[in-house]
């Protein structure tokens, strides 16, 4: 079995064809996908087809830092309302972080949400998804100070640092976190990715869990397409040739680590 821990299939790319997208998902093995949110308009396509693939497809809710605008006091408050419910299908809070790449108008005002959503995660006791980008050194930061918090809450930090594309010395400061683990995907199959590096010098294959990004990131040989959870085999296969172990034991290493990681999708 193989886990897509981040995809977003609800997408509008995929309404058209998403049957076929998790038939092709399921037939090289691929048998739970995990859907992170971005804001409030996506939350109730994500949920409809979740609903409709019980076992298959496993919500997460959060709101993206580059969805972070003048009304997001007013989006984390119903968001959270979600989460109170007891009866919630949420295995984790994401897609939240960090993201200062293109605009960092509303520095101060990433970091507030995303602390807020960390709380969440410990007072619900789920995991994070975490998305960061140009913004390495503020994430750690602010995660140290939640880890404070952990004695106090009822739960304990844990998750993806979602699509980790960073250096050896990042890689070790990132694991150090002792729930986490780095999200791999497409980039690391691209010819002047240096992923293959860092992953064979400092990270270990029991801290890595598989993700695709759909409809982003497709791995080589679909480079330039709109990326699907099928196209997850690349990744594996390049897994294996980095680890010099089998496609089977990638494959049931990284799923036993997205299963511990987010224990609601055990079921």
């Amino acid at each position: 079995m193989i886990i897509d821990t981040h995809s977003h299939l609800y997408g509008p790319e995929y309404e058209k064809d998403i049957d076929a997208v998790l038939e092709r998902a399921q037939a090289v093995g691929v048998a739970k996908i995990f859907l992170p949110n971005i804001n409030a308009a996506s939350t109730a396509s994500m949920l409809s087809l979740a609903a409709r693939h019980p076992g298959i497809l496993y919500p997460m809710i959060g709101l993206h830092p580059e969805d972070i605008g003048q009304s997001w006091r007013e989006v984390l408050p119903r968001m959270e309302a979600l989460l109170a419910c007891p009866e919630h299908p949420f295995i984790a809070v994401g897609e939240v972080g960090l993201d200062y790449y293109w605009d960092s108008s509303l520095y101060d005002e990433q970091q507030e949400a995303l602390d807020i959503q960390v709380g969440w995660a410990l007072h619900y006791d789920l995991p994070l998804m975490i998305h960061t980008r140009k913004a390495h050194q503020e994430m750690v930061k602010l995660l140290k100070r939640h880890v404070e918090k952990e004695k106090t809450s009822n739960g304990k930090l844990m998750g993806v640092f979602h699509c980790f594309g960073g250096s050896e010395e990042e890689a070790e400061e990132l694991l150090r976190f002792q729930g986490f683990m780095l999200g791999i995907g497409g980039v690391l199959t691209y010819k002047k990715s240096h992923l293959p590096e860092v992953l064979k010098e400092v990270v270990p294959l029991d801290r890595i869990v598989l993700e695709t990004d759909a409809p982003y990131l497709a791995p080589v040989p679909y480079r330039g397409k709109r990326n699907e959870s099928a196209f997850l085999i690349e990744v594996v296969k390049r897994l294996s040739e980095i680890y010099d172990c089998t496609v089977e034991e990638v494959a049931s290493i990284t799923t036993r680590n997205a299963l511990n990681t987010f224990p609601k999708a055990q079921s």
